[in-house]
């Protein structure tokens, strides 16, 4: 993942709190942060001029509960990082195990237009992304 970041040469950090987001860009976060109450950590955070967005990553080797809890989550953040301007939530999946929660994970996509997986990265989703 971070090769990718990398390659298309984006002011990129690892492993970033919310409030560290929030102090450094001076953004409230508030609308999924549950009114500062929670201290997600996001994988990856990109900086561009326009726009700030929080990177998710997950790979599975197979199916099941873990799966459908992350994309009813992921679901709910994407629908909240709607009120924030200039802000976006990505999320990259390998795709792998997804077929035991492919109706979680189609609900997700509806609503997440910044849902990827290891070919949209191969193929130079975030040359077209952070442009």
């Amino acid at each position: 993942m971070e090769g990718y970041l990398k390659k298309s040469g984006v002011e990129y950090y690892k492993e970033m709190y919310l409030s560290d987001i929030e102090q450094k860009w001076n953004i409230s976060l508030a609308a999924i942060s549950a009114e500062g109450t929670s201290t997600k950590r996001w994988d990856f955070v990109v900086k561009t001029k326009p726009c700030l967005y929080v990177i998710e990553t997950n790979f599975y080797t197979s199916g099941g509960s873990k799966l459908n809890e992350t994309a009813r989550s992921y679901k709910m953040i994407a629908e909240e990082a709607r009120q924030i301007e200039n802000f976006a939530f990505v999320w990259i999946t390998d795709g792998g195990g997804w077929s035991s929660a492919r109706r979680n994970l189609e609900e997700t996509f509806n609503v997440l237009d910044t849902l990827y997986n290891i070919t949209d990265m191969e193929n130079g989703v975030f040359d077209k992304l952070f442009s």
